[in-house]
Parts: structure tokens; sequence; C-alpha cells
């Protein structure tokens, strides 16, 4: 039924910090595989995944892209996700489908907040990885020292696999540790020659630990090298595989990608320790195996809206999935009927009959399909769990320019949101204002500027404004409440009594009940709950959401004939309010966790620069001329920061920023 089985099918996402040259070894590997025919280049924008028009003149990845390639009778379907962190909802949603991914580090900069941010959720979402450090040609480049802080700050088992051949701009190739040769690189041609003499002794050292840690860890291995004191290169490579599929180390290759070096052994080690759609556990309960004949499951993580259509992009987990096949959307119930299916090549598409467990794909003809969406045989309904989307943090109100565009900004404000889900529009009940809400500055800038080319609306955009939260410092114990209403007929009665404090550790919410005596039935308990969350959409200073509260129901008492669920809902709600209202609160702000690289010379205004915006500075250090603050800073006071520093340093300065929770609000 397919030309590649699963076993030889690879689904992998290329994740890394921004500007790691997560795009470059994407295009390296079109390239090297046939995909392309010429090379492109980020600086000129000539990218094949990169092909959005704000991506080129930005020269960072927005959206995850999807390509296809083949290398060693395997097909790798690749998606290039983005590297910052404004658009880490972007990777969350193509980690939560793909088997495996490549993991790029910057040789110099080494392990970067991104990096650990995107490493964090491929753990979370159990996907196995291999790591790939990049620019090993640049002046500090130090492979060592990027594997010393994978160690360190990702608590990761690293295990190299490779020995740079040269170092910094005489960076010529990399001894390959499993199979004992060395691969240099001339012009983009790679040779392959016996491990240089002047290396030897060190390849050897390196192949001893690198046996012995894999020994160390892998029960087979161990008996080989018990038995022999050695691993040959087939256990090495066996193992290797295993401890990679099952997440307890991680393979580390090297090379540099812009100058076309290391990019083969990279595929060969895609090929040979990432995991195939079968290496992955079933779906639906572990009841859909990846079997083209079982019952179809797919879920869908994109949609995306093109010139000509509507294209929900899905990744088939179990069955098969033909042209004009219908499906039952879960989430909403419907059906809906599958008028063709495409591979996907970043912009560009082709038909295929039919898709296969295992396959990434997206489909056309589907109309209310939205992401996160299960797509099932209506036979066999199944859900599987969404992916997670990021709760927005900065706000802006966006209003047409035309009053006669307002239907139409209404409209490309709703297409954002279903191609986005971390973009949330909603209306400000007090101003009327239309508010458009995204994870960072940037996030909300590109989105703007959609509105502007793809709908070609002329808008105005509010002062950016973060989300806000309020919590308990000081509670209250023994509030009592009594909800009594008669209008006629049946009346509303309900008594509760509650114990309002702040919750300890990390939490939004807690609710405990220590009623005895049947004083408050259970069903009764949990209307109060249901009427306490209520309460908590709006605090008592400035109406924003509260957060970190511990309720605890005391007492309560019921009316034989009045008491209801309902009554005592709106009784929990009315108490907590008054609760809340009676406590000691306090605002709390989203603060990020900042990173700034200048020249030494800069450090000093620099350092100023993020005191005056209550910048509280955790680390700063010197390399090689340049200094890195890593320091919290208020994400309010964040707004505008990218000029001001390219201002105090000449245009080289840069900074990364990654969310660091709330804190109570000192401004």
């Amino acid at each position: 039924m397919r030309a590649f089985p699963n076993p030889r099918v690879r689904n992998l996402g290329i994740l890394a910090h921004v500007d790691a040259g997560k795009t470059t070894v994407t295009e390296r590997i079109l390239f090297l595989t046939g995909a392309v025919h010429k090379r492109g280049e980020v600086h000129d924008g000539t990218t094949v995944t990169d092909f959005d028009p704000q991506e080129r003149e930005r020269g960072i990845t927005i959206s995850s892209a999807a390509v296809s390639a083949s290398w060693d009778g395997h097909r790798l379907a690749i998606v290039d996700t983005p590297g910052h962190v404004d658009f880490s909802d972007e990777v969350e949603r193509a980690l939560r489908v793909l088997d495996g991914a490549v993991a790029v580090f910057d040789a110099v900069a080494g392990v970067e907040p991104q990096s650990e941010t995107v490493w964090r959720q491929a753990d979370r979402h159990g996907v196995p990885r291999i790591a790939f450090v990049n620019k090993m040609d640049r002046a500090g480049a130090d492979l060592d020292a990027t594997v010393a802080s994978m160690r360190a700050r990702l608590g990761a088992v690293v295990l190299p696999v490779q020995l740079p051949v040269g170092r910094e701009d005489g960076f010529r190739g990399v001894v390959d540790l499993v199979r004992m040769r060395a691969y240099v690189w001339d012009d983009g041609v790679r040779t392959e020659t016996e491990v240089p003499a002047r290396l030897r002794e060190e390849a050897l050292h390196r192949r001893r630990d690198l046996e012995e840690r894999v020994a160390e860890l892998h029960p087979d291995a161990l008996e080989e090298f018990c038995a022999t004191d050695a691993l040959s290169g087939a256990t090495l490579t066996r193992a290797l595989r295993a401890l990679t599929l099952d997440g307890t180390a991680v393979v580390v290759l090297c090379g540099a990608a812009y100058r076309d070096r290391g990019v083969e052994p990279l595929l060969d080690a895609i090929v040979a320790y990432l995991p195939s759609p079968l290496d992955r556990p079933p779906v639906g309960g572990g009841e859909r195996p990846a079997d083209p004949h079982a019952p179809l499951v797919a879920l869908a993580f994109k949609v995306h809206a093109t010139p000509t259509g509507r294209m929900t992009c899905v990744r088939v987990y179990a069955g098969a999935l033909f042209k004009g096949d219908t499906v039952l959307d879960t989430a909403t119930g419907r059906t809906e009927r599958v008028s063709r299916v495409l591979r996907v090549q970043a912009d560009r598409t082709s038909e295929v009959s039919v898709a296969l467990a295992g396959d990434v794909v997206a489909l056309v003809g589907p109309r209310t399909v939205r992401a996160g969406a299960t797509l099932c045989a209506p036979h066999a309904p199944v859900v599987l769990e969404p992916p997670v989307t990021a709760a927005p943090v900065v706000s802006v109100a966006v209003e047409a320019c035309r009053s006669t565009d307002t239907g139409r900004l209404a409209a490309g404000l709703a297409r954002l949101a279903e191609e986005d889900p971390s973009l949330v529009v909603r209306t400000d009940p007090e101003t009327g204002q239309t508010v458009l809400s995204g994870l960072g500055e940037l996030h909300l800038e590109v989105a703007v500027e959609r509105l502007r080319r793809d709908r070609d609306l002329e808008v105005t955009v509010g002062r950016p404004r973060v989300a806000y939260r309020e919590t308990v410092v000081r509670g209250v114990t023994g509030l009592v409440h009594r909800h009594v209403k008669q209008d006629g007929g049946a009346g509303q009665f309900a008594h509760v009594v509650l114990d309002v404090a702040p919750l300890d550790g990390e939490g939004e919410f807690s609710f405990a009940s220590t009623v005895t005596g049947g004083r408050v039935p259970q069903e009764y308990v949990r209307a109060v709950e249901a009427g306490c969350r209520d309460a908590l959409a709006e605090g008592p200073l400035g109406g924003h959401p509260v957060t970190g509260v511990r309720v605890t129901l005391t007492d309560g008492a019921t009316h034989p004939k009045d008491s209801s669920e309902l009554a005592f809902r709106t009784a929990g709600r009315a108490a907590l309010r008054e609760a809340l209202r009676a406590s000691v609160m306090t605002l709390l702000e989203p603060v990020a966790e900042v990173t700034v690289t200048v020249p030494a010379e800069s450090f000093g205004p620099v350092l100023g620069d993020l005191a005056a915006r209550r910048g509280r500075v955790a680390d700063s250090r010197v390399r090689g001329g340049t200094s890195v603050v890593t320091a919290t800073v208020p994400l309010a006071e964040l707004f505008g920061y990218a000029t001001r520093l390219r201002g105090r340093t000449q245009g080289r300065g840069t900074f990364t920023t990654r969310p660091a929770g709330y804190e109570p609000c000192q401004g």
C-alpha cells in the first residue's frame, strides 16, 4: 500500500534556540537528499521552509513548516519549528504529533534559554531526540563545553559519538567514534578516510569512554563488555538506538551546516537512532497501533488558510485515509468529507490518493475542524489528547481605520485565531474595544502585520497590555454567607462557612471540605466548589483573575425544600467574593527571564537600563569580550526594549526572553 513501509518512516522536528541554525540544517538536508536542487540561505530569504514574507524579512521562523525527503531508503517527514519564545506554541503543536526530534545547539553559546524551553517541551511529550552541535567553524566553538552545558542545564545523559577534525575556522570534518572512521569535507564534498594519526589516540580514548558509558546504561551492551572488554560497532549502534528510544540518553553529533559539513552523518543518525511510527506507543488507550488496516485515528494539529482554501494538517496514527472518505470530528460530533489528501513541501503541495498510519499530511475538505481535534472512523470513535495551548500574556486593542472595514477585521481576527490557537480575540466589556491577546510583543506584531498584508486592512493598534493576576496574601476564617431567595413557589436557601488562605506552592486553586455529619450533602459541596471557581474570574483589586487561593468549606446548613445545587453554587460564588474583599490581596504581574548579550563596553549602560526597568540581575559573565547578563524583568517593562538595546549598543546587542511566571507587582 505504500512506497515506504512504517519502519522506514521518520517523523521528526528540528528544535533549537533562535539563530542556532535550525532552518539552515533543514535546507542542507533537503539539498543533500535531492529534495531541492539549490541551497537556500536564511540571509538571502531563499529558504524553502521560511516561505512567509515576514519570515524572510525578519530572518526567523514564525510558523512550523513541513517538508519531506528520502535518505538511505527511508522517508523523512521534517518539521522546521520556530526558535523564538513568542512562537513556542507552534513547537508545542508540532511535538504533539512527531515521533522524534533533532535538537540543534550553537557550538559557541551552548544551551541557551529557548534551548531549555523546547527541551522541556520534548520531555513533556516523551519525544526521543538526538543533538546536533552546529556552527563548529565559528570562533569560540567548543563541542566539549556545549556537551557540559547540556549535562548541567538540561540534566541529560549525553553521549558524543563524534570527535571534531580541526577547530573553529579550521574545522574540516568529524571522526565517527562508532565506526572509527573520519569524514572530511572539501567544497561540500565528503571524503571518508582513516582516523588521522594525530587524533587516533584521542579517538580511541573517547571510543573507550563511550563504550563504558553505554555499557553502564544498557544490559546487553554490559554483557558483551564484560565478556570481551569492548563493544562491537553493531552492538554499540543497537544500544544507542535503544537508549535514544526510551529517552535514557541523547546521542550528540557536530558539524557546520552553513559550510555543508556534518549533515550526512546527521542523516545517518536520524535513520539509525530516531523512532519509526512502529516504535511509538499505540494511541487511543493503547488500542490503536500504527497499522494501516486498523480503524482510522488522526489528530489535527494545524489549520492553514491558503488563497485556494482551507487546509487541515493531520498526523495519521492508525488506519488509512483515502480521498473522498468521511471522517468523524469527535470534538464537535460532526462528520466531514475529505475531498483531497496532500503531501506538503513547505508552501507547495502534491496530491496523493491515500495517507497511511505514520503519515503527516494536509486535508482539503473539512470546514470546521480545529487544531487539536481527533478525526476517526465514524464507526470506531476515539478521542486523543489535544496539544496544550499556552495562556496569552500580552494584549493590544485593534481597530479598523475605516468603519466599513469592521466586519472584515472581525473575519480576519477569527481566521488568525483559528490558525493559531494561542491568539485570543475578545471584546472588552467596559470599552467595547476588540482586544487581541498573544504570547509576546513580537507574536502580536506579526499577527497584526498579517492582517494588513493578507486582508489588505488598515488597522490601528493600542499600547500592549499585560495579563495581571490577583492573589491572597492574608485570608479570612469563618466567613458566613446565607443565600435566601423567595419569589413565590420553591425558594432558594444555602448557608456556607468558608476559610480562605494563600495556596502554598504552585497552583491556581485548591478546594476542600471539612464539613461533618452530613450538614452539607456531597452534591452541594461540589456546587459550592463550582461557585468558588466562578468567583475567581474577577478579583476585588481590578477585576483580574484570581490565582493561588485555598478555600475550605468548614460548615453549612440546608433547607429540606428550598436547598438546591443552584442555590449552593450561588452561595459559594457570593461567599468567596465577599471573602476576597475582606482578605489582604496583592496584584501579580507576569515576569520574564531576559538574557542580554552585549559588547563588554556596553555592559554598564545596559545594566543601568535593566535596573530602570525594575529588573533583578541573576547572573552576569564575560565571554570573549562579550558580556552576558541574565535578569528577571516585568513583562510590561520590556515593550520597546529591542529598540532601546540597539540604540545603546550601536546595533550589536541581542536579547532573548522566556516566561518566568508571576510575581507581586512592585510598581
